[in-house]
């Protein structure tokens, strides 16, 4: 199992996604459990986000991780684009981190772009860095002609993550966006990497080549796409699971290693974009 680097910290490379986490009553026991399950078995990247539930995600995080040190997890939550300004982030922020009952975020992300410039939401971002409410903070959704806008601007720099869909069928990152945030040291953060919740995952559960190289690693096929989601050691995936064998499952891909045969069959069945591809979005 190979950590990340993310804002200067090795994390485990299998996250927890958190979108509609808390929005049913009758799941939230599962999902506390689920999470804390996946806390004790070495998880470490939580993401959620003031839009799931309208804070109902963030407060049912707090209430998961009350048990465990704080300092060993790393929280990500996300502003909406219209809360993005110098003077609305500070307060969506400190909304949150009330919500999520911690004086602090590992990672902060404006979650898509909006009709706030960048420049505004990156000096807001790094004024809240600089306060130490956020350890660091990056983007979500970001196209590779906007990461570059950013990456412009002389706080730029900082910029520590982009999170995007990723998975086995949304390959289009890799015509020109993940090259560029491999070059400035910038690690992704995939959603839906699994597309468990689409026609895509049902179809990658039916493919017979698919099928044959979980079976000779001895795993799923969704543990199969998860172990090629992170196969670069620069990618935390975060797939979302209110079922504590699913999390547990999700974690041990993380030990998987494909052999260069296994991922050349995956490229012959799902091939690399040879042209530009619009960003896959939810």
């Amino acid at each position: 199992m190979i950590n990340v680097k993310i804002a200067d910290r090795e994390v485990f490379p299998i996250g927890f996604g958190t979108w509609t986490i808390g929005d049913d009553l009758s799941k939230r026991k599962n999902e506390i459990d689920a999470l804390r399950l996946g806390i004790e078995n070495g998880l470490q990247v939580i993401d959620t986000a003031e839009m799931y539930g309208r804070g109902t995600a963030e407060k049912l995080v707090a209430e998961a991780i009350t048990p465990y040190p704080r300092e060993k997890l790393f929280l990500i939550s996300k502003v909406l684009p219209e809360n993005a300004s110098k003077k609305q982030l500070v307060k969506s922020l400190d909304q949150s981190l009330n919500r999520l009952k911690t004086d602090y975020l590992d990672q902060y992300l404006l979650h898509w772009q909006g009709d706030i410039p960048l420049l505004e939401t990156v000096e807001a971002l790094e004024t809240e860095r600089k306060k130490g409410k956020i350890h660091s903070w990056g983007v979500s959704n970001l196209d590779t002609e906007e990461l570059q806008k950013v990456l412009s601007f002389e706080v730029g720099k900082n910029c520590a993550a982009n999170q995007i869909r990723y998975n086995l069928g949304d390959r289009g990152i890799e015509f020109d966006l993940q090259p560029l945030m491999r070059q400035h040291n910038i690690p992704l953060i995939a959603y839906a990497p699994v597309a468990k919740g689409d026609r895509s995952g049902k179809h990658f559960t039916q493919q017979k080549g698919l099928m044959e190289i979980a079976e000779r690693h001895q795993i799923n096929v969704f543990q199969l796409l998860l172990a090629w989601c992170i196969r670069d050691g620069q990618t935390i995936a975060i797939p979302k699971s209110s079922n504590p064998e699913h999390v547990l499952a999700n974690l041990q891909a993380a030990q998987v290693r494909l052999s260069s045969e296994d991922l050349a069959t995956i490229d012959q069945l799902y091939p690399k974009p040879s042209e530009k591809i619009p960003l896959a979005l939810w």
